[in-house]
């Protein structure tokens, strides 16, 4: 009780109101037992009339510093210029309740998320008595949601990063392969050549990592499990850094315990984490270093072992190494370059196909360190048949690209393999040059201005009785954009910046091998 007589009677006449509603319970003991929640009475002018323990502890207010203040005290000054407590009292007084959820403000200052519920009092004759208060904490309910739109943020923002990088890799990557292709004795041609060629793979290896994280952590990437031959996704993933392991004397040394290994996974990505895994190897280890990569055999599982001897991780990195943003190696990584996102995905795909991956080192320089992938292993796959490719005459394909730079050295790394290429650079003239010359091949972007690629392959196949093939070109590398692709009836669906040795697979099936050939840089 407090020492104001009417508010005590008012207080007494609102709980006796409450009481009668909830029948022969005893109202003073039931409030006082609510701990988790604020339970406080207001009177019509919205003074606090009591007070319970529930909010005491949810506000800090000892029940003789708020009885007889106003409701406002819990809300943050810049709630007051808005009305919003004078708002909710009047609408529950209007209407019978008021709900809602907000930032309300504790005695020290600080803010905490509420849900709160105000319902209107009436006497005997409907007369307005005043007002319960019901208010629960939802801080940590907020935070997390908070945190969780944040990701769905960055998660949005790293595929939109990863797209946008992939337009002015495009030509770049095709310009880079065109002087692979030249002749030229001058040395610095040729140093300016692999340097581009180096530093362009950096930027497309930093994009697919950027495009893999976003799709992982929303939970949209989708493996193609099957069985997999070790040998060849080793020699694969082996080929890839080959290069750089040639120009800093590297022994790269290949251990195959059995030919007839075979796990159950994803090729394209089993290739992709172990050439991420011998990629750092070979970055890391200086000149003259020593590389392993090995497999071994159980009767449930295959491990494929990458090992260098290079500086090491600090043993007090090694529990960290595969999370994300996360550099293992610091010193070298300040000179190497890197956003530590390569270890997470890694991680995350081995554990997608049902596998782990551990990392070991003493951290000492010159003992390196040793990754360990296991994967289920898979029965012995028969020996696929391989299909004759047909015979070539100078097919024709037409690029579409809105970016005149990637569409013009697509064409001529085109014509260069023999091919007889034309260009268009929208939607509406790509139809128009598809009707026109009726292509053998149309090699198709989807984001283009006033159509989309998507929207040009329907049209083609709708208005045509004999389309051509087409071959989908994009930044967009998401699983739903797949499926739109092939939905449309694309043949099928690579992304920029594109992978050359496969478009000129794709290229030799679709229209027959061509006698040119591409240099390796």
């Amino acid at each position: 009780m407090s020492n104001d007589p009417v508010r005590d009677a008012a207080s007494g006449q609102l709980a006796s109101a409450i009481a009668t509603r909830l029948g022969d319970v005893d109202y003073r003991r039931m409030v006082e037992a609510v701990a988790d929640y604020a339970f406080f009475l207001l009177d019509p002018a919205g003074l606090v009339l009591s007070w319970n323990t529930g909010a005491r502890k949810l506000t800090g207010y000892e029940a003789d510093e708020v009885l007889g203040q106003p409701a406002s005290i819990f809300y943050p000054r810049e709630l007051h210029d808005q009305h919003c407590p004078a708002h909710a009292l009047k609408t529950a007084a209007e209407t019978g309740v008021f709900e809602d959820e907000g930032w309300h403000v504790r005695k020290d200052g600080t803010q905490f998320w509420a849900h709160a519920l105000v319902t209107q009092v009436q006497g005997g004759q409907g007369e307005l008595l005043g007002f319960s208060t019901l208010m629960r904490d939802l801080s940590k309910r907020r935070r997390i949601s908070l945190l969780e739109e944040e990701g769905r943020r960055m998660t949005n923002f790293l595929a939109m990063l990863a797209q946008e990088l992939r337009h002015p890799l495009t030509p770049l990557f095709n310009a880079v392969t065109l002087l692979a292709h030249e002749k030229s004795e001058s040395k610095a041609v040729q140093a300016t050549r692999d340097l581009l060629d180096r530093q362009v793979s950096q930027l497309n290896s930093l994009a697919d990592h950027l495009l893999d994280v976003s799709q992982i952590t929303s939970g949209k990437i989708q493996l193609a499990a099957s069985p997999v031959r070790v040998c060849d996704v080793v020699r694969e993933a082996v080929a890839s850094v080959q290069p750089l392991a040639q120009s800093k004397s590297h022994c790269l040394d290949v251990q195959l315990g059995e030919d007839d290994l075979w796990v159950f996974g994803d090729r394209a990505r089993i290739v992709q984490i172990l050439s991420h895994l011998l990629g750092n190897a070979v970055k890391f280890t200086p000149e003259n270093g020593h590389v392993r990569v090995q497999t071994k055999a159980s009767a449930a599982s295959v491990q494929i072992v990458v090992a260098d001897n290079g500086p090491g991780i600090p043993p007090e990195n090694l529990a960290r190494v595969f999370d994300l943003f996360v550099q293992g190696r610091p010193d070298a990584a300040q000179l190497q370059g890197g956003l530590g996102l390569g270890l997470s995905v890694v991680k995350q795909l081995v554990a997608l196909q049902g596998g782990e991956v551990a990392a070991f080192s003493q951290g000492v320089p010159g003992e390196g360190c040793e990754f360990v992938v296991t994967l289920p292993a898979a029965p012995v796959a028969p020996a696929a048949e391989v299909a004759e490719p047909a015979p070539f005459a100078g097919k024709r394909v037409l690029v579409v690209d809105d970016n005149r730079d990637a569409a013009e050295t697509m064409a001529l790394l085109l014509d260069t393999l023999g091919y007889v290429p034309s260009m268009a650079f929208d939607g509406l003239a790509a139809i128009e040059a598809i009707k026109a010359e009726v292509p053998d091949l149309v090699l198709l972007d989807i984001g283009l201005p006033g159509i989309s690629g998507i929207e040009v392959a329907s049209r083609v196949r709708a208005e045509m009785q004999n389309p051509p093939a087409m071959i989908a070109l994009t930044g967009y590398g998401q699983d739903k954009d797949r499926e739109a692709s092939f939905q449309a009836g694309f043949y099928d669906h690579m992304t920029k910046p594109v992978n050359i040795d496969k478009l000129i697979e794709l290229l030799e099936r679709l229209l027959g091998a061509s006698s040119q050939t591409l240099e390796k840089p």
